[in-house]
């Protein structure tokens, strides 16, 4: 089991002390920073920034939404990070929901595995930088001849050498189709709300991507790369307390990460077996009642999310979600010290 450190994406303020916990997972012995977006801060400019102190720990994006930038756009970002970084990139990407695509991106949603298809193909293309840069497909045609173009298109090779025409390529994937196609066309898989429990949930999905002619990997060389919060406690009542202060994240992605018609990680909890209470969160959240959506989330789905508890616990955990062939724990922490505690503890 390999441990990440998940600096996620920037509130109102860019956050303090960063610098400071990519210093200490990089001596901890840490495996990897990942950064996120949503609609404010972007992902690789903080890797290029606090990595720049680093030369070990990979450097990886979970997730580059793929509508905010051309795939020929997000391959240069990536080999440029690449090159400055002496081939230390993960390239994490997802297609993110309606809302954000549509009314942040101002890009056209439909067909989300057809478009990750596409823009998995182009970025290997560039990286590879075999031939000049062609796709045939209808979401990102390349050279461009539609409405408006001026017909002077012309395929292209980057003209920086890729450092690496491979670099690993790793999805967010919710669904059971996007999670098969992800196992057949991708590196490693970035899931959300991942927990032991359910993890045989997604053994048939990722099985039928992996049986497909011309996968790219097998389930002994495919990376899962599961997001948590782990923390160690003193006793029941500290921990009570931190799964309490986890409870509003969970509501807000069960009720107002997504439209009402349309909420992809409400879909998730209710196939984790939380149905019964997904409808209410929702309505609650989205009428400006935040207290009382998180009021609702229940202790036990807290804890089934994240990994909290003494130091013998969390230890008897990491093992239990390393058993259902998670790779990597991407951790949220608090403190170099935080890190260091957990690093130690599961050498």
């Amino acid at each position: 089991m390999k441990l990440g450190l998940q600096l996620g994406y920037w509130g109102a303020q860019p956050p303090q002390g960063v610098g400071e916990l990519v210093a200490a997972a990089e001596e901890a012995g840490f495996d990897a920073i990942f950064t996120a977006e949503a609609w404010g801060s972007d992902a690789f400019t903080p890797l290029a920034w606090w990595g720049r102190e680093t030369s070990r720990v990979r450097l990886g994006t979970s997730i580059v939404q793929m509508s905010g930038r051309t795939p020929t756009s997000i391959a240069m970002h990536a080999l440029t990070l690449d090159h400055l970084t002496g081939g230390r990139v993960i390239l994490g990407m997802g297609v993110s929901g309606p809302q954000v695509v549509e009314g942040w991106y101002g890009q056209p949603f439909a067909k989300p595995l057809a478009r990750t298809r596409e823009v998995v193909d182009i970025v290997r293309k560039v990286l590879a930088r075999e031939a000049p840069v062609t796709n045939d497909g209808p979401h990102y045609p390349l050279p461009y001849s539609g409405p408006g173009s001026v017909g002077l298109g012309k395929p292209l090779k980057p003209i920086v050498h890729p450092l690496r025409a491979d670099l690993p390529i790793w999805l967010g994937a919710e669904g059971p189709k996007n999670v098969a196609q992800t196992a057949e066309i991708a590196d490693g898989w970035i899931p959300i709300f991942y927990t032991p429990r359910t993890a045989g949930m997604y053994q048939p999905w990722l099985d039928e991507g992996f049986a497909r002619p011309g996968a790219r990997r097998t389930r002994d060389d495919f990376e899962i790369a599961a997001t948590c919060h782990l923390q160690v406690v003193a006793d029941a009542a500290e921990k009570q307390a931190v799964l309490d202060a986890l409870k509003p994240v969970i509501a807000l992605y069960m009720g107002g990460m997504g439209a009402k018609e349309q909420n992809f990680h409400k879909n998730v909890f209710e196939r984790m077996g939380y149905a019964a209470i997904t409808d209410q969160v929702q309505e609650l959240f989205l009428a400006g009642k935040r207290e009382e959506a998180t009021a609702l989330i229940p202790t036990e789905l807290a804890d089934e999310m994240h990994i909290v508890g003494t130091a013998g616990e969390v230890k008897e955990r990491v093992a239990q979600w390393a058993e259902t062939g998670v790779t990597t724990l991407l951790l949220s922490s608090r403190s170099a010290e935080e890190i260091r505690q957990v690093a130690e503890l599961l050498a």
